[in-house]
């Protein structure tokens, strides 16, 4: 267990660690963590887990500008062991509308964010998805939408889902400049235990990031 950090220079170590974690309860579980933060190497440095996307669509309604995507990527079994012992997973997506400049920077029009908080809830065995515009604090409170599901899967399913989004407003486009749409999507590591961040800020297993662009010329009438 605790392969979501570094791999051990050894096997012997590796051995030992996973001996200990898989007897260990919560609190030594989480020891086990730290410790291996200064056990593991930093072998996978660099690498990110494959996101792709599926049936991407930017539309014009009556008062914005709205996409419509699906995002296709799979948990590491560290990552998912991870939320089964109860550390939650914040994943952000970030859509930024630039006007192009060749003279200056390229300007921002418009910046919209979403939070998506996946974690796990043991007394209940259910998975629970909360959605904000805002970054939700650690005790996962505030004003967020969230729903319970069953399984793992059916709960990825509706983090991964983007449907009627408003990224921005109709005033934000200019048939008189080029603009384009930057789409970002990551796991957020900040929302880590502090003592967490730097071992998982090297893993490949905790490096989810995906970035699109698109034009939005199309858009203007």
């Amino acid at each position: 267990m605790m392969d979501f950090f570094m791999p051990c220079w050894n096997a012997e170590q590796q051995a030992l660690r996973t001996n200990s974690c898989s007897r260990a309860g919560p609190l030594q579980w989480w020891l086990a963590c730290l410790l291996s933060c200064f056990l593991c190497g930093f072998n996978q440095a660099g690498a990110e887990t494959a996101v792709q996307m599926d049936e991407f669509q930017i539309e014009r309604g009556e008062d914005g500008i709205y996409l419509n995507t699906s995002l296709e990527f799979e948990l590491s079994p560290s990552l998912e062991e991870a939320l089964e012992h109860g550390l939650p997973l914040t994943f952000v997506l970030q859509a930024e509308v630039m006007r192009e400049r060749w003279y200056w920077y390229d300007k921002r029009l418009a910046l919209t964010e979403r939070y998506i908080r996946l974690s796990y809830q043991p007394l209940s065995r259910r998975w629970r998805v909360q959605v904000s515009a805002q970054a939700i604090g650690a005790s996962g409170l505030g004003m967020t939408l969230g729903t319970s599901y069953d399984s793992l899967s059916d709960a990825l399913l509706v983090l991964k889902k983007v449907s009627r989004w408003k990224i921005a407003g109709l005033d934000t486009l200019d048939k008189n400049s080029k603009q384009r749409l930057d789409l970002r999507f990551r796991l957020d590591l900040s929302q880590l235990p502090q003592a967490l961040q730097f071992g998982n800020q090297a893993s490949s297993d905790w490096n989810i990031s995906f970035t699109h662009t698109v034009r939005l010329e199309d858009l203007v009438k």
